[in-house]
């Protein structure tokens, strides 16, 4: 993979789910500084504003989506809407998600699991089904979906965002084979142990400054967004910077 993490996205438009902080902000923000108009999506109308303010500051612009991806309806109507504006899609950021309750499996309760499951992955699905004519359009689209590390080493209590995560991911794979003769590229991205407030509401005795920041995660995942990038379908670690290989049985 291309290690020039300075490419260029002038006159290109990017998606970002969970645009109002933690990685999905700083991802924002790095593909606003290459140029690319950012489509910045999350419930928090005051993150929004905060970073639209900061995308202004890099000499780039923002469309702000105050959206709840429980209102798969409205997913629709965003594809719609980014088809009637620009026509067509270059980046997908499908960043947002939720942790649920980090708990043995037998005592996750029933809402929990049905939520954990409605965003990290129906919701995603339904994102998908909205954007991938739009990033059909584009020359070089390029789609990166947030896996976590516990779907290949799982961890007691993690059930629910573990499955989630997994059957994201496998979702991910399936799509990025469907379009592997396209010009669209889909990535897994796991931003590994991150200074989030996830991470605090996950590990709340942890020391977050052990961690690496949203910030230094999100520099290393800008890459998948390049147009120079030639992998698909693959998995990024963004803690090592680097692919890693899946392991597929005989």
């Amino acid at each position: 993979m291309e290690k020039n993490q300075s490419f260029d996205l002038e006159g290109r438009v990017a998606l970002v789910t969970g645009a109002s902080r933690g990685i999905g902000y700083h991802l924002a923000l790095e593909l606003a500084k290459r140029g690319a108009h950012i489509i910045a999506v999350a419930r928090t109308v005051g993150g929004l504003e905060e970073l639209d303010d900061q995308i202004r500051k890099a000499g780039s612009s923002a469309t702000l989506v105050p959206l709840d991806l429980h209102d798969m309806a409205a997913i629709d109507r965003l594809g719609n809407e980014i088809n009637e504006r620009w026509h067509k899609l270059d980046v997908l950021v499908a960043n947002a998600g939720v942790l649920g309750s980090i708990s043995p499996v037998a005592h996750v309760e029933a809402k929990t699991f049905e939520d954990v499951f409605e965003i990290n992955v129906i919701s995603q699905w339904r994102l998908i089904r909205a954007v991938e004519p739009l990033l059909r359009k584009s020359d070089c689209a390029r789609a990166i979906l947030f896996s976590s590390g516990v779907v290949h080493k799982p961890r007691a209590f993690w059930g629910a965002y573990a499955a989630s995560k997994a059957a994201f991911e496998v979702l991910g794979r399936c799509w990025a084979d469907e379009l592997k003769n396209t010009s669209v590229k889909v990535n897994i991205a796991s931003p590994g142990a991150t200074r989030t407030a996830m991470r605090a509401q996950a590990m709340p005795g942890e020391d977050p400054n052990t961690l690496p920041s949203a910030e230094e995660i999100a520099a290393k995942i800008v890459q998948l967004a390049s147009p120079d990038l030639e992998e698909t379908g693959q998995f990024f670690d963004a803690r090592k910077n680097r692919f890693l290989t899946y392991h597929v049985p005989d």
